[in-house]
Formats: C-alpha cells, sequence, structure tokens
C-alpha cells in the first residue's frame, strides 16, 4: 500500500478517580505494558501510541479531537481497565471521525483468587467497563470494531492487525489522489463516472493533465538513470526475445524504463497516489506504458487503464488475506468498512 503517511493507533484507557490515585497510577502503568508488548509482539503492521488515562468528559473530548486532527492518528484503540461512566464519553465520541475498535480485554491472564480483595476488584473492572462502554457506543449507533479476549493471546493480536489494515485503508481512501493523463477512452460507459460525488463520499481527488505535460517529465530523465533501471529490469526478469534482436529489443525496454522514472517522478512531486492513462492519447510518448505501470503498480500505486479512474482509487485498497483468513471473518471486515463508507 503507497501511503505518505507514518500511521500509528492511539491506546486510549477509561477509568475514573474514584478509587483513587494509586489505583489510577497501576491502570496507567498496566496500560503502558499492555502498549508495549503490543509493540513488541511482531504481529501488529502499525506502531501503538500510549495515551494518558482517560476520567473526564473534557479530557476524552480533547484526545479524540486531537487524534481527528493528527494526520498520522489512523484510528483509537479503547480499554475500559476499570469501571469508566460511559456518558463521559459522549462527546468525544459524537466528534470523532476515525475508526474506532473496542479492545474487550483485561490486565491480568486469571483471577488471583487466593489473594483478591476489594482494591484489586476496584482495579480490574474491565468487564463492567467494558459493557458501559459498550452499551453508549451501541446506542449513539457508532460503528466499530469489537475484539474480546486477552490482549497477549496472539489471535487477538492478529484481529488487531487486521484491523488496522483496514483502518489504515479508510485513512488512506479519505485523501486518495488519482492522475488522468488524458481522458476517458472515447464513446466507453463503464470507465465514466461521477467525479464530484466519489470526493463528496469517499474523499477521491480526480485531477486530468495533458499527456504531454506527464511526457515532458519522461523526456528530462537522464539516459544515466535510464541505463541503470534497464540493468535492473535484465537482472531481475526473464527477456522473452522470441527471435527479436538482443540490442533492438533492448532499446524498447529502454523506453519503459524512462517511463517508469518519468510517471514516478510526477506522481510523487504532485502528490498522486493513483494513475490512469488511456492508448489512444499518448502525446509524445513513444509506447503504451506497460511495464512502466506494473512496476509502479508494484510499488504501490493504484492504476485503471482507458481513464478508469474508479478502478485506480480502489487499486490503492487492499483486503488482506492469509492462511488465518475465515469467511466470517472477511465478511466482518468487509461489512464494517461498507458501513463506514455508508455514512
Amino acid at each position: 500500500m503507497k501511503t505518505g503517511r507514518d500511521y500509528k493507533f492511539w491506546f486510549c484507557t477509561g477509568s475514573q478517580d474514584l478509587y483513587g490515585d494509586e489505583c489510577l497510577r497501576k491502570v496507567a502503568e498496566h496500560s503502558k505494558i499492555i502498549v508495549e508488548e503490543l509493540n513488541k509482539s511482531g504481529v501488529l503492521p502499525f506502531e501503538v501510541v500510549w495515551k494518558p488515562t482517560l476520567i473526564t468528559n473534557e479530557l476524552i473530548r480533547k484526545t479524540f479531537n486531537d487524534a481527528n486532527a493528527d494526520e498520522n492518528c489512523a484510528g483509537v484503540i479503547a480499554w475500559m481497565h476499570t469501571f469508566s461512566p460511559a456518558k463521559s464519553w459522549i462527546l468525544g465520541l459524537k466528534e470523532y471521525r476515525k475508526p474506532l475498535c473496542h479492545l474487550h480485554t483485561q490486565f491480568n491472564v486469571e483471577i488471583p483468587y487466593d489473594t483478591i480483595d476489594m482494591d484489586f476488584m476496584n482495579e480490574n473492572q474491565s468487564a463492567h467497563g467494558g459493557r458501559e462502554f459498550g452499551h453508549m457506543v451501541t446506542r449513539m449507533g457508532i460503528e466499530r470494531k469489537v475484539i474480546a479476549g486477552h490482549w497477549a493471546d496472539k489471535k487477538v493480536q492478529e484481529r488487531l492487525a487486521s484491523w488496522m489494515r483496514t483502518a489504515v485503508g479508510i485513512m488512506e481512501s479519505s485523501h486518495i489522489r488519482v492522475c488522468r493523463v488524458a481522458d476517458n477512452m472515447r464513446n466507453v460507459a463503464v470507465t465514466e463516472g461521477d467525479k464530484v460525488e466519489a470526493q463528496m463520499k469517499f474523499g477521491w481527488e480526480i485531477d486530468a493533465y495533458p499527456v504531454n505535460e506527464i511526457a515532458e517529465y519522461v523526456q528530462d530523465v537522464s539516459q544515466g538513470d535510464i541505463d541503470v533501471l534497464v540493468e535492473e529490469y535484465y537482472n531481475k526478469y526473464d527477456m522473452i526475445l522470441d527471435g527479436r534482436d538482443p540490442e533492438e529489443f533492448k532499446k524498447h525496454v529502454a523506453v519503459q524504463a524512462g517511463i517508469e522514472i518519468g510517471f514516478e517522478r510526477f506522481l510523487e512531486e504532485k502528490k498522486y497516489q493513483a494513475i490512469v492513462t488511456h492508448f489512444g492519447d499518448l502525446g509524445s510518448l513513444e509506447q503504451l506504458p506497460g511495464l512502466a505501470i506494473q512496476r509502479l503498480m508494484e510499488k504501490g500505486y493504484g492504476f485503471g487503464g482507458e481513464g478508469d479512474w474508479k478502478t485506480a482509487a480502489m487499486g490503492i485498497e487492499a483486503v488482506y488475506i492469509d492462511g488465518d483468513t475465515t469467511i466470517r471473518n472477511l465478511q466482518n471486515e468487509l461489512r464494517w468498512n461498507s458501513m463506514y463508507f455508508s455514512k
């Protein structure tokens, strides 16, 4: 995934001041341990950042608005260590605009039956606090991911990692910029679409450029840079000549190298994450950008042919499927993503 930000996730712990300073000290200590261990696990694709314990309406509201304003914050993981009165969360949740995960866990793996006392029970009320928090978020109609289980369990961490990837996909989608080289293939309907609605709904910005404007970047690529990239091509790929003259074939490969370098410089300079081309409008380009485009896609850029800006934008989004993926959890991820966008 081609991202322009160093995404992180905020770990926000809910509590209250009813049980005294010593309890709040332990709450903060436990939260820091969880964050440290999650980051050391090697399972999560993004860093988790500890935030001070949330105990008042004002601090909760400020924290969620700070998360909204921080471009590198891709979402909030909320955990209720003790009981946390849910009315305190209303304003913060109401104003929060990013993905939310309710991690329903507890600090200890087991209950210490031999030593348990009232102090321990007051301090460790995740079941009570999580129920209160879940009630309020549900009543407010806020979509979120709920992950239940012990935070140190690898399966719980893997579910959290999956949610993180989905959340980053959502955040990236909110500011995707697509560069359209020329326009749609003439008289083709399927690549048309309402670009204004796409920007209103998803945040996608779709901009068109004359083909020769990007072709100038290709023409400015030095022969030395082209030679270096051609050598990389020949070291990485098997070249099937099919009877062609090797030197003549290499000249054609060099054209693709120049297009790749020129296109990438254009996209980086103007901060686009996806590109669309049209074979019927090449301007001064010597070839169709075939290998060049495949290489850009490998680097994380979205692409759509013949003016298809929708495919180019969606190419940046990703559903991660691995050996542990089940039909049920895949459906849940897609459903959560869909509901987020339907607002």
